[in-house]
C-alpha cells in the first residue's frame, strides 16, 4: 500500500512540474472553468439575494389575514365589519391605542427608473398609522412618519434607489391626487424596503375603494399564539378568511421566482460547463499525448496503472480547483451586494434586492469545478494507463 501511494505522488509531482510546458492549454480549461463558475455563482446569488429580499420581512409574531382563497394581497377584499373582527381576535398585541392591527390596501403605479427611465410598477400600500408598530424592522432613515389624514408618503430604500423622484420633499401626483415624499424608511433588507406607503384613509377614497381592504397585518403576542389567532378566526362564520404568518407568506412569494431563476441557472451552467469539460478532456488527452514516452517508462519500471490514472486525474482537478476558485472569488466581489430589482409575478411589480453571494452558493459552485475536473481528467487517465508500454517506447 505505502508503495502504491509513493508511486501516486511520485507521477502526480511529476505531472504537475512539466504544466508549465502546456501552460496555453492549462490557462485555456482554467479559464473556461472560471467562467462556469462565475456564472453559476451570479445567477444563484440573484435567486438568493430575491429569496432574502422576501424573506427578510417575515416576523413570527406578525399573521397576515386575507380572503380564503387568495393567493396574495391583491387578490384579497376585505370589508370593515371583517377587519374589526380580526382586531379583537385572541392573541393580537395591544398598544397604548388598542390593538396593533394595520388594515391595508395594495395596487402599483407607475414611475421612471432611475437606470433607464422607462415606468416600471412600483407597489403602493395604504397603511394604517399602527404600521410601524406592526412591524418591528421597520425603521425610518430619513425624514418622518407620514401623518395621517395626510396626503404624505414614506417610500422604502429600495424604491428610493430603483425610481425616480422619491427622494423627501418630492411631490408626485396618482389617483388624481398630489402627494408629497416625507420619509424614508429601511426593513432590514426585506421586500417592504420596495414599497412605498401613504395613509389608507387618504388612499381609498382617491381610487374609490371607501370601506374596502386587502388585508390585514395584525401583531400576536407571541409567535404560539398565531395558532389560536388563526383557529378563532377560521372558525367565525362571520368571515370568510385565512390567516398565515408573515414569514410563511413572503417565503411563498418567493419560490416562483427564485424556481425560475434557479432553472436558467442550471441550464446555463450545465451548457458552460459542457465546454468547460471537453476543454478539459482536450488538455488532459494533450497532456497524456506529449507524455507519451515518459508515462510508458513509468510503466516499464514498475509502475502501476492506478497511480498513472489518478495522477492524471489530480492534475485535472487541481486545475478545475484553481479555475473555480479564482471564477468563485471574481464572482463574489462583482455580485455581492449588487443591487438590482425585478418583477415579483405573484403582485406584477418591482422588487428591490441585494445578490447575496452566500457559503452554500461558493461550495455548490466549488464541487461543480470539481465534477468537470473529475470527468475532465478520468478518460485520458485510463487511457494514460493502457497505452501498450512497448508501442509508447517506440514513440517520437
Amino acid at each position: 500500500m505505502l508503495n502504491w501511494l509513493n508511486q501516486v505522488v511520485s507521477v502526480t509531482l511529476f505531472n504537475l512540474r512539466s504544466m508549465p510546458e502546456r501552460k496555453g492549454a492549462a490557462i485555456t480549461t482554467m479559464v473556461g472553468i472560471a467562467g462556469v463558475v462565475a456564472v453559476f455563482v451570479g445567477v444563484f446569488s440573484m435567486a438568493e439575494g430575491f429569496r432574502q429580499a422576501m424573506t427578510a420581512s417575515g416576523e413570527d409574531d406578525v399573521a397576515l389575514v386575507m380572503r380564503s382563497g387568495a393567493d396574495n394581497e391583491m387578490s384579497s377584499n376585505l370589508v370593515r365589519q371583517d377587519c374589526s373582527i380580526i382586531s379583537d381576535a385572541p392573541g393580537v398585541a395591544r398598544g397604548a391605542n388598542g390593538p396593533l392591527v394595520s388594515k391595508e390596501m395594495v395596487m402599483v403605479i407607475d414611475l421612471p427608473k432611475q437606470s433607464t427611465g422607462t415606468d416600471a410598477n412600483v407597489p403602493l400600500r395604504g397603511v394604517d398609522p399602527t404600521a410601524f408598530a406592526v412591524r418591528s424592522n421597520v425603521k425610518l432613515v430619513e425624514g418622518r412618519q407620514l401623518t395621517p389624514g395626510r396626503n404624505e408618503l414614506d417610500v422604502g430604500v429600495g424604491a428610493l434607489r430603483e425610481f425616480k423622484g422619491l427622494a423627501v420633499g418630492d411631490k408626485l401626483t396618482f389617483g388624481q391626487t398630489d402627494w408629497t415624499v416625507v420619509g424614508v424608511f429601511s426593513a432590514d433588507g426585506g421586500v417592504s424596503e420596495s414599497e412605498i406607503w401613504a395613509d389608507t384613509a387618504v388612499l381609498q377614497p382617491a381610487y374609490h375603494r371607501d370601506d374596502n381592504y386587502q388585508a390585514v397585518y395584525a401583531k400576536l403576542t407571541s409567535p404560539e399564539a398565531f395558532q389560536k389567532f388563526k383557529d378563532a378566526l377560521t372558525s367565525d362564520p362571520r368571515l370568510t378568511v385565512k390567516a398565515v404568518s408573515q414569514k410563511e407568506y413572503f417565503a411563498d412569494q418567493s419560490t416562483i421566482v427564485t424556481t425560475f431563476i434557479k432553472t436558467i441557472g442550471y441550464a446555463v451552467a450545465a451548457m458552460m460547463g459542457l465546454g468547460a469539460l471537453f476543454g478539459a478532456l482536450n488538455t488532459m488527452y494533450g497532456a497524456v499525448a506529449a507524455r507519451t514516452r515518459e508515462i510508458a517508462t513509468l510503466r516499464a519500471l514498475g509502475f502501476g496503472a492506478g497511480p498513472v490514472v489518478l495522477s492524471v486525474l489530480f492534475e485535472s482537478v487541481v486545475l478545475a480547483l484553481v479555475g473555480g476558485g479564482s471564477g468563485a472569488l471574481a464572482a463574489r466581489i462583482m455580485f455581492n451586494g449588487f443591487t438590482a430589482a425585478t418583477m415579483n409575478w405573484q403582485t406584477f411589480s418591482q422588487v428591490a434586492f441585494a445578490f447575496a453571494v452566500t457559503p452554500t452558493i461558493m461550495a455548490e459552485a466549488m464541487i461543480l469545478a470539481v465534477g468537470i475536473g473529475i470527468f475532465g481528467g478520468l478518460f485520458p487517465g485510463i487511457r494514460a494507463a493502457r497505452l501498450p508500454v512497448a508501442q509508447a517506447l517506440r514513440e517520437v
